[in-house]
């Protein structure tokens, strides 16, 4: 069976990660999409080295597997119409671009409506494309800061700002953005309809507030970070054992229960300081202490073990590294091996979803510069001709020519 969007043709039209992500997934889900990279140099994400494998950005590789590569000059009038005559045969176009930038090359919205009626364009930007911010250019870094994700985030209010390790912003708003795209795609099902869909880091990274946000409708007052702690719950956090740290989530009646029976601390139950979760939340610093005392007790297989067999929420800490080498990474096939061209054989992260009846594994590496641009111009209609010209009059660029 193919993937549950085979057929779809994607132009993407962005680079580093927000819009790239998103065209990722649409890949995953069996849509052909075509990168669209800038002559000379291409996605600026392939320079962001080290590491690099054979001269190929890990970065790049990573996000970009699944899709055919395709270098343009889109800022000559000639690669102006070679992406006009590929919007007439495409179904979304991918793009984070700053506000007004695809109005001054003369494709716009308008344009691209015009051009074809079902078009869909999908806009990934730092702040939407309304508001007073909308001219701003976003980066994930302040859109953390400004949707209040580093006031949350870190050990304590008394501590420097920290932001979430990932690009959360950037990876949500692809999220977002292809999510958008299928809905999109729905509704031009009934109605023959395309239209825009608009997505934002600044709202990705708001709807990651959901518990916080939660709190301050409720109080007035913003909550600060807790480390690993939990905003509502306890005890939810990490916890340091004889030799490592580990996560243990007793963010229930019956898993705190479940808890002090591992612990061999029956008697916490009956300590009013802890009877409910109103009670633990209240006297969290307290409790914390008590519980860090027992878990020093033993080693993380031991404890891990231990509140395995009694049902318990726990899991080690790993490094990345030890991810990729987990069974269950392995078993869910969310580390997998694709192949680069130029790199050879590079791991890269795998499709996150699963379906009973769709296909959606593929091996396909992330493309060299400018490697499918002959093949692409084939699939939308050029002729060799037309081609051999683009490419004497450097409008396009080609890897295999």
């Amino acid at each position: 069976m193919p993937g549950p969007i085979h057929g779809i043709k994607v132009l993407e039209l962005a680079q580093i990660m927000a819009g790239p992500s998103c065209g990722l997934l649409l890949a995953d889900l069996g849509a052909d999409v075509v990168k669209i990279e800038k002559i000379p140099d291409g996605d600026d994400t392939r320079r962001f080295t080290p590491p690099d494998v054979n001269g190929e950005a890990a970065a790049f590789m990573t996000m970009n597997r699944n899709k055919k590569g395709f270098a343009l000059d889109l800022k000559s009038n000639e690669g102006k119409e070679v992406f006009k005559k590929m919007v007439k045969k495409a179904d979304v176009i991918v793009e984070n671009f700053r506000k007004g930038t695809l109005e001054k090359l003369g494709i716009g919205y308008e344009e691209l409506k015009n051009i074809n009626p079902k078009i869909i364009l999908c806009e990934i930007s730092g702040y939407g494309r309304t508001g007073p911010y909308a001219d701003k250019g976003g980066f994930d870094l302040v859109a953390q800061g400004m949707t209040g994700l580093m006031s949350i985030t870190g050990e304590s209010s008394d501590k420097p700002p920290m932001k979430v390790g990932a690009p959360i912003t950037d990876i949500t708003a692809g999220i977002l953005g292809a999510t958008g795209v299928l809905a999109a795609l729905i509704h031009r099902d009934k109605t023959g309809e395309g239209q825009r869909v608009d997505t934002s880091l600044y709202e990705a990274g708001i709807i990651h507030t959901y518990w916080q946000s939660a709190i301050t409708s409720a109080t007035g007052k913003s909550p600060g970070p807790l480390g690993s702690a939990h905003p509502l719950t306890a005890p939810y956090q990490a916890f340091k054992t004889k030799d490592k740290w580990i996560t243990v989530g007793a963010s229930n009646q019956n898993n705190w229960i479940h808890l002090l029976e591992a612990l061999g601390r029956k008697d916490l139950q009956e300590d009013k300081r802890f009877s409910s979760n109103a009670n633990r939340m209240k006297n969290l610093q307290e409790l914390v202490e008590i519980l860090n005392k027992e878990m020093i007790k033993k080693n993380s297989k031991e404890w891990l073990t231990i509140f395995d067999q009694k049902g318990l929420p726990c899991g080690p800490i790993n490094s990345i590294e030890e991810m990729f080498e987990d069974s269950h990474t392995k078993h869910r096939e969310m580390i997998i091996e694709v192949k680069n061209t130029k790199a050879g054989t590079f791991k890269s992260i795998g499709m996150p979803i699963k379906f009973s009846k769709s296909k959606t594994e593929k091996s396909k590496g992330a493309p060299i510069f400018g490697e499918h641009t002959i093949e692409v111009l084939i699939d939308y209609g050029f002729n060799k001709t037309e081609i051999d010209n683009l490419i004497k009059n450097k409008i396009i660029y080609s890897s295999s020519k």
